[in-house]
């Protein structure tokens, strides 16, 4: 058993402002995305530009930041929000929706392929790849905030988290798992997919059916949320039923761009 010491949520200070450790996590994975993005344009096979890269990835900043939190809002706590609506703006405090922010993203990647002459899916193969490190660092700033532990567990490696909430049993430390397998195994199996020309949409369909998969496995080691539990049969909590269409469109993406075949590289934008 691992007693959770109680980590200062505040990062550092600059003069009467501070920066919380959740918001850096956040800082820290989009400039990850950013750094891998421009890393992948260089490449002379690819029809991607730097400048390109710094616009979808300041427009996926405001996508996904508001897609997560209004997602949250929604889908966990309505009655909450809707008596308090001045902290659907509190974002620091956490309560961020993966769902939501990938709608956002998605309605940012429909916008930029116009606006470049691009399909959706040419957007998503590129921007996918660069997500999972991301969600690693998100689900680290979950464990900083000592949120969304797991369930009371006996395994030598269960954690007593700091909160009145989750009491003193151990739990299944969640966050963990969640980063090791939405983020960086996730990243490595579709940065390796991704380093050599593949039929459209393939990526982000990978990127769907693997997310989803490690999403709703994990959700069984993890604590359902206090104000829905179990949704049906005693088991199935609201995390893995939005994987649930997740899946389905990935694996539906991933096999119509099999079909499909390879398309013909292009020149930089």
């Amino acid at each position: 058993m691992i007693v959770l010491p109680e980590f200062d949520t505040t990062a550092f200070h600059i003069g009467p402002l501070k920066a919380n450790w959740y918001g850096l996590m956040y800082m820290i994975g989009f400039s990850l995305a950013w750094l891998l993005g421009r890393y992948r344009a260089s490449k002379p096979t690819n029809n991607w530009t730097p400048i390109q890269v710094d616009d979808l990835i300041t427009w996926l900043v405001v996508g996904l930041v508001l897609g997560a939190r209004i997602g949250y809002c929604l889908i966990y706590e309505p009655a909450y929000f809707l008596a308090h609506p001045s902290d659907i703006i509190a974002v620091w405090k956490g309560g961020m929706s993966f769902h939501g922010g990938a709608i956002g993203v998605a309605v940012v990647a429909w916008r930029f392929a116009k606006s470049t002459g691009r399909t959706t899916l040419d957007v998503g193969d590129f921007m996918t790849p660069l997500a999972p490190l991301g969600l690693l660092c998100g689900r680290m700033g979950n464990f900083i905030n000592g949120e969304l532990w797991g369930r009371v567990t006996d395994m030598p490696w269960g954690m007593v988290f700091p909160s009145q909430r989750a009491g003193n049993l151990p739990r299944h430390p969640s966050q963990l798992y969640e980063g090791g397998l939405e983020g960086l195994l996730l990243f490595l199996i579709l940065w390796i997919w991704s380093s050599k020309p593949r039929p459209r949409g393939t990526t982000t369909g990978l990127f769907l059916i693997g997310y989803g998969t490690f999403r709703a496995f994990v959700e069984f080691f993890r604590q359902p949320d206090p104000q829905l539990g179990f949704i049906a049969f005693g088991w199935l909590t609201m995390g893995q039923l939005l994987c649930v269409p997740m899946i389905l469109l990935g694996v539906l993406l991933f096999v119509w761009g099999i079909k499909k075949g390879p398309i013909p590289p292009a020149a930089k934008a």
